[in-house]
This record gives structure tokens, sequence and C-alpha cells, in this order.
């Protein structure tokens, strides 16, 4: 792919905490094969903030081997890293110091001239949320974000850990930059498949006339961690898997399944459409919060033939702790469209394998006309998006058997965008950081979404530390969750569809 049709302009991409593992891992080899495709401006600088003291040099070799480590297109070749290591540069300063950020407003005012235009000017914040007020202040007092249309600051999730944290969080940034700077990141959002779920539902007459209550008898989205806490346990005592996971991830899934057409893709047009998904969710009576959403936490187990710990035993994590690694969720939209239909959700680590899936499950046929021996091993119609790992889509529907008797059997169609597009989809961290350098918020939350959202978590997070858990860990490494997400679906006649649909 080639970024010469766009209107790449010349961008300068300061990222705070530039050290730590997020751009090592992601944020540079994202950028790198930006870079070898065409995706970046001809004139563009990437500046390293963080407290660690390195040299240029130093940080330069760092990031090579992050991208060695981490990125799609494999090792980097010296000629095309040289080029590109040209671009960046690195300062070691204290996030509280002004005379820095005075420093950074020299240097993108040296790149201003050079370039002979105003640059479109990238803040990421790939700091831990306590530093973000401190960093914004000074981006302020730097005068670094009164160039409305040209400076924008990225704000990596979580945005907040409840409704009022948010909402201070907005207060603090929007008392320096307008709400339409403010490109709040959630990294699902910029995944393929993701992404495919508009083009499958708006670019098709074919789905999108059965796509509700009529047809579709309820849909089950699974955002499924092999992975335990791993080196996240102090972050992850404080958050747990409805903050960490459902509020944002899964959400956000929802809603794009759930969103009425839009009349375009302005990026506004489309998060308004997420945010009617989100107002018409129905409301979880304080009460009866057992009966819609149920926690786990994991024990000790086997997990791909290793043994691994409980959730207690991890690093930075207490051990008696009454965190969630697990949640599922019974939702349902009051609309036109989806009323009654049934929206389950869950979540967790040390489950047996790596899985995002979106499954729609429609509805038997109005009657069945063939004789009960034809139809012994019929199953509904349904519709499965795997997110990842292997991206595609999947459709099951009944074929006849070869042979003189009628009798139906379940058939999957398959789409893998390995095998159709003959290339390795983008990271998503290329499709967002691409999205920011021009400009387009389509792929980012806005404020008022961001907080519905945890206005619907917000009874479930108030009975659950009104009432801790007495049954922590209730399912071990390597299963797919406590029995009460069973039984949270079971009362409903339905179960938890396992991937064995997935298999090719």
């Amino acid at each position: 792919m080639n970024g010469n049709s766009l209107k790449l302009r010349p961008t300068v991409l300061v990222i705070f905490g530039a050290g730590g593992d997020l751009t090592w891992r992601k944020l540079v080899p994202a950028l790198y094969n930006l870079f070898l495709e065409g995706w970046l401006p001809e004139h563009f600088a990437i500046v390293g903030v963080d407290r660690k003291a390195m040299t240029g040099e130093e940080f330069t070799e760092h990031l090579r081997t992050g991208v060695n480590q981490f990125s799609r297109r494999g090792k980097t070749e010296a000629e095309r890293w040289s080029e590109f290591a040209q671009h960046l540069s690195y300062r070691t300063a204290d996030f509280d110091d002004q005379g820095a950020y005075q420093q950074l407003a020299a240097q993108i005012a040296t790149d201003r001239k050079a370039w002979a235009t105003n640059p479109e000017c990238i803040f990421y914040l790939a700091i831990p949320p306590a530093l973000i007020e401190m960093v914004v202040v000074h981006l302020g007092k730097a005068k670094l974000a009164r160039d409305r249309g040209h400076a924008r600051v990225v704000v990596e999730k979580p945005f907040g850990h409840d409704l009022a944290s948010a909402q201070a969080l907005t207060r603090q940034i929007t008392k320096v930059f307008d709400e339409a700077q403010i490109y709040r990141i959630d990294h699902y959002l910029g995944k393929e498949t993701v992404q495919n779920i508009l083009a499958f539902r708006f670019a098709n007459a074919l789905f999108e006339p059965i796509w509700d209550r009529r047809y579709i008898d309820h849909i089950q989205i699974t955002v499924a961690e092999a992975v335990g806490v791993e080196h996240r346990g102090g972050y992850y005592e404080h958050a747990g898997a409805l903050r960490d996971m459902v509020q944002s991830h899964l959400m956000q899934l929802l809603c794009l399944i759930a969103m009425e057409p839009p009349v375009s893709f302005v990026a506004d047009e489309i998060r308004n459409k997420k945010i009617d998904v989100l107002r018409a969710l129905r409301p979880l009576p304080p009460e009866h919060i057992h009966k819609f959403a149920v926690r786990g936490q994991y024990g000790s187990g086997w997990l791909q033939g290793e043994h691994v710990p409980a959730y207690r035993e991890e690093p930075d994590v207490a051990a008696a702790s009454t965190t969630e690694t697990f949640a599922a969720l019974k939702l349902f939209v009051d609309n036109w469209r989806w009323q009654d239909v049934t929206f389950y959700l869950r979540t967790g680590k040390r489950m047996p394998e790596k899985q995002s899936t979106i499954v729609i499950q429609f509805r038997p046929v109005p009657h069945q006309s063939f004789p009960s021996s034809a139809a012994m091993g019929w199953e509904p119609n349904r519709l499965l998006m795997r997110i990842q790992p292997q991206e595609g889509i999947i459709l099951r529907f009944q074929a006849k058997q070869p042979g003189p008797l009628m009798r139906l059997s379940s058939m999957d169609m398959h789409f893998a965008y390995a095998e159709a597009f003959k290339t390795t989809p983008p990271e998503a961290y290329e499709t967002l950081l691409l999205d920011a350098i021009l400009g387009d918020a389509t792929l980012f939350m806005r404020a008022d979404q961001v907080e519905i959202a945890w206005s619907i978590m917000a009874p479930i997070l108030a009975a659950w530390a009104t009432v801790p858990p007495t049954d922590f860990p209730n399912y071990p490494a390597g299963a797919w969750g406590p029995e009460a997400a069973e039984a949270l679906i079971a009362q409903d006649g339905r179960s938890w569809l396992l991937p064995a649909l997935e298999q090719d």
C-alpha cells in the first residue's frame, strides 16, 4: 500500500513515556511499518520524552530491538532502519519540568521553519493516568495546544476508573485542549475485523434487512485471553476485567453490531450512532445485578500443557485479592431494532485460548417442513466474526448431504483475511496512528461515549464493591470461566458457543 494518495502533512509526533513498554512493543513498530509502506509524510519527526536517562543512539537502538521482535514485517533492514532513525530523537526530562516543554516548543518551531509550514503536532501520552494532568498543563503553558487545527493529544486507556474520575479527567484536559483535539484511543477499534463490521453491515444489501429482532435470536461477544496478568499485577489489582475490558473493548464491539446505519462516514456521525446504542441500553437494577452480571477469578491449573499459578499468586497481587479476572454480562438494547434480543458479553484471563469473536445467532425457521429424520443434525443459522487471532467471517447454514435421502447437515462458509487478500492485516496501532496524523477521529472515543459506558458499569461496580466475592478463585486456569457464567446464559435456555465453530 502507498500513502501518496492521502494528504499527509508534515508531522511532529511527541511520545511522552517513550522509554516504556507501549512505545517499544506497539507504537514504534507500528510507525516503522507505516514508514516502510509509504504512509508517513516526507517531513516527520518522532520525539521521545521520558525520565529515563538515554542518549539518542541508545534510544534508537532500544527501539530497533522492539521493532525486530514485534513488527509484523519481521526484522529491520539496515538501510531502511537508518532512513527511519534519522527522524527519531530523544529528550531526558522530568514531566514536571516546564523548561523541557519550552525546549520542545523550540524544536517544533525549528521544524516549522525548516518545513515552511505548520506541522501536525501530536502529543501521545503513553504514561500512567496520574501524570496526564501534569503533562497537559505544561503543554498548555508552553502554548503547544493553541493551534486548534493542528495540535492533538492522544490518551491511552483506561480513561478514568469510574464515571466520576473519567469526568474529572476530561475537565482537566479540556482546560487546555478542545474536545475535538482529544483522541481517546482504544486499540480494539483499529483491528481490521472490527472495522470490517461496518463494511459487512452497511456495504452489503444482503444482511442489513435481517439485522434485527425479527431474525436474530441473540448475540454473543467473547474476548478471551490465555495469558494471566503477567507484569501488570499492580495495575490490574485496581482495574479488573470489568474496567479493563468490558467498559472499553466489549462495549465498543456491542455498539458496532447494534448501531443504526450512518448517513455518512464522518467521524461524529459514526460516534453519534454509537452513543444512541449506549443510551438505549436497559439500566441494570441494582438489587438484581446478580441476574445480569457475574464475575470470576482464576485459580491455578493447566493451560496448553503448562501448570500456571492462580491470580492471587501472581506478582504484585494481594494474597486475598477480590479483583475479578473474568466478567460476563447480559444486556438489552431497548429500541425498535433490538427490543428483547439478548446481548451476552464475556471476557476473562487464563482461558483455554486467545480469541475475540462475535456470534450472531439467528432465529430458527418459522416452520420445519422437513421430516424429523432429515433434520436430526439441524442447527440455527449462525454468523461468526473472528477478530483475532485468525481474522475472518464464518456463515453456518444447512445443506443437503449427498445421497438419495433428504438429510440436512450444518455447513460453514469461510472468509479468511489471510487467504483472501494474501497479506498480513496492519496492526491496530498502525491504523490508529495514521488516523491521528490525518486528524480522523472516527475510531477514537468522544467524552460522552466514555462517560455513558462508565455509567452503564456503575451499578455493577457498586454492587461488587458492596458484596465481596466469597468463592474466589472460582475457575481453574484453562477453563472457560466460572459455573455462574454458564448459569447466566443457561437460565435463558442457551449456552456459550465454544470455538468448535472456528475450526478451519
